[in-house]
Order: structure tokens, then sequence, then C-alpha cells
């Protein structure tokens, strides 16, 4: 039996959330599948990724054959550096410790540049939050300007029409 490792399609229209599951590869997208190993959110910046490592590698290692966007995902959640870094265990390269170091110190800069990606979007958010908010300033400025401008020559033609009268009585009287 031809194992896939591959995305089933869950969530409501226009928000797609994925399952990675198990399954035969005669088996249709979103049918049977063997064992769900994680899910899979491109909602959210960063795509959020929750899966059982183990079990993952496991499957990998069974050779289980990932699809295309599958093989992505495994590859940035450190599945296959771990299959490759067990290969090298194997054949004597380095132990068991050596090659979870190596795992860990990978891992840990990776989260250093996740971190450093959310800190940048979180600047930028910020500062278009600023942006949006002096235009807004200068906008609403701009209006009062208007209105005051408006009402000083609302003001000074009613100043007009109440001074008229009082000349046009002034020189009756006289």
């Amino acid at each position: 039996m031809a194992t896939k490792i591959r995305l089933q399609r869950g969530g409501r229209k226009s928000y797609a959330f994925y399952s990675i599951v198990i399954a035969d590869a005669r088996a249709p997208r979103d049918g049977r599948f063997t064992e769900k190993i994680g899910t899979y959110n491109p909602n959210t910046n960063p795509a959020t990724v929750d899966l059982n490592f183990d079990r993952a590698l496991y499957w990998v290692e069974v050779g289980a054959q990932p699809t295309d966007t599958v093989r992505n995902i495994l590859s940035r959640e450190g599945v296959y550096l771990m299959k490759h870094l067990k290969g090298g265990v194997k054949k004597g390269a380095f132990d068991e410790a050596t090659a979870q170091k190596k795992f860990d110190a990978w891992k840990a800069d990776k989260q250093k540049g996740l971190d450093k990606v959310s800190a940048e979007v979180k600047k930028a958010k910020e500062d278009a939050a600023k942006k949006a908010l002096e235009a807004e300033k200068q906008v609403n400025e701009a209006i009062a300007k208007k209105v005051a401008d408006k009402k000083a020559a609302a003001a000074a033609a009613e100043a007009e029409a109440a001074a008229a009268p009082a000349e046009e009585e002034a020189p009756a009287e006289a």
C-alpha cells in the first residue's frame, strides 16, 4: 500500500484549515485516512503548524511520501533535518547527543528568526497606525479650520447686517 502524508481540508468557506494526515494514495483528499498527525492554519501570519513531531518522523522514516506542501511544512518543522541527523548516527558519523545538540541549535536559530519577523510585522503595524492617526489629525485640523473660517465669515456677515440698519437709521435722523 502506497502511503501519503497530505493535507485534508477543513474550515469554512474562504477560511481554509487543514489537517495533516497519513492516508492511502488512492483515497480522496478529504476521505479516509490512517492517522492524523497535525494541523496547518495558513490564515495566520506566520502560518500556524501544530505537528506531532515523533509520529511525522516515524512516517517519513518508514517511507510515506508527502505532497509538496506537506514536504515544505515538515522541512520547516525540522522533520527532515532530524531524519538526516539520525542517518548520520546510524552511519557512525556522530552520536545521538551530538545530533540532538545540532537539532536544538537549529531549532533555537529558527525560533530567533521567527521572533524577529513577528517583531518586524508588529512594528510595521504600529507605524502604519501612527501614520493613519497623523493623517486623520491633519484632516480633522483642516476641517476644523474650514468650519472656523465659515463661522467667522458668518459672524462678519451678521455683524455687517446688524451694522447696516444702524447706519441707515443714523442718516435718517440727520
